[in-house]
């Protein structure tokens, strides 16, 4: 009695120090004529998310292939199938992984086994579920329109301004119900990037997140930008940076602050950028008399991009590139995800104002140097 006893207790704590799964396993099932041989690659992105990085690479036999490993924390990653268009995100944490796809149809690949794929696999379901019934609101608007249908189409309209509605409004409420969910992070990194909520709203939305989440590369964005987003907010003092200048020399704004200082992110291959500029060289005629300041911050790549355009916009203030698009240090530090952007600072160096254009640009600098 005494063994089993001992055996059932052993067991029993075997079984508590496994429960949780120490590393993952992928069991991936491929139909559609794959022949054995053909090579699976499970990819990542950069740091830039801008190009893929090889992780590992699983042969198919019979159509089976098998991808092992350990995931500190959830991760998504993509499995390409060497020939064939396309890829089927995946994410990988500890755990056991089931993946089914057809060949031709990797985006529609079904996964189970672990909790984030199985949210993963709601979010998509539900995702496709409101894309399928716009789908079919329109079969049915077009069939109402050629029968003259006015009933139907009054009905069809309002039925399609709720489910656009929905669809709108469909990533934050799943974002808002599962803080537990990777996809959550991902949508939130959209969401920031996008600048689609006030700061203080994203900032609650990421507090609720898990652990876990909070860990992960999105999450661990979604956190690096508030950080850099708060360093920037109105009434903070607009952090310190310095940068090449035209002509080689390294500029710091620290040098160059006046009364009213300007900081205006653009780049010559900026449409908007261009057509505000002339706006930005009138206000500072009028005013760097009285104290204006400007430092253009160029997002160009080529140094000869941005000094043609220096000089064909007649942009007579200081200048700085570190020409490494919205990669460079500066835009970075800012936060800079979109421009034309710009900051305005008191004599002291505290931000009073974002992106002021046109007759607002001049008011405001009017109200301040008057």
């Amino acid at each position: 009695m005494k063994r089993i006893g001992f055996a059932i207790v052993l067991t029993v704590l075997l079984v508590g120090c496994s429960s949780t799964p120490e590393a993952f396993r992928i069991t991936g099932e491929l139909t559609g004529e794959v022949e054995n041989g053909t090579k699976v690659f499970l990819k990542t992105t950069d740091s830039l998310r801008r190009n893929m990085i090889d992780v590992d690479t699983a042969i198919v036999e019979n159509g089976k292939f098998t991808f092992s490993g350990t995931s500190e924390v959830p991760e998504l990653y993509y499995l390409f199938v060497d020939g064939v268009r396309g890829n089927s995100p995946i994410i990988l944490e500890n755990g056991e992984i089931s993946f089914k796809a057809q060949k031709d149809s990797l985006a529609f690949s079904k996964l189970r086994g672990t909790l984030q794929n199985e949210l993963f696999m709601e979010y998509l379901e539900e995702s496709r579920t409101l894309a399928s019934m716009s789908r079919s609101m329109n079969d049915d608007f077009r069939k109402a329109s050629a029968a003259r249908d006015t009933a139907t189409i009054d009905a069809l309209r309002e039925e399609f301004t709720e489910l656009q509605e929905k669809a709108k409004n469909f990533d934050l409420d799943y974002l808002k119900a599962h803080p537990d969910a990777l996809i959550s992070a991902l949508i939130l990194d959209k969401v920031m990037a996008g600048k689609a909520l006030p700061l203080e709203e994203i900032e609650a939305l990421f507090e609720a997140f898990t652990p876990e989440i909070k860990a992960s590369k999105p999450g661990q964005r979604v956190k690096e930008q508030l950080e850099r987003a708060k360093a920037t907010a109105i009434g903070t003092v607009a952090p310190e940076f310095s940068g090449p200048t035209p002509e080689g020399e390294v500029l710091a704004l620290n040098d160059v602050k006046g009364k009213v200082t300007l900081i205006d992110f653009w780049a010559a291959w900026c449409r908007p950028c261009r057509m505000e500029n002339p706006n930005i060289v009138s206000v500072y005629q009028k005013y760097k008399d009285k104290g204006l300041h400007i430092v253009g911050v160029s997002l160009d790549r080529k140094k000869d991009d941005w000094l043609n355009a220096i000089a064909a916009d007649s942009l007579d203030w200081n200048h700085v590139s570190h020409l490494q698009y919205f990669q460079g240090p500066i835009a970075q530090l800012y936060n800079i995800n979109a421009i034309p952007a710009a900051f305005l600072l008191d004599e002291n160096g505290v931000i009073i104002a974002k992106n002021l254009r046109g007759k607002a640009l001049e008011e405001k600098v009017a109200e301040l140097l008057n």
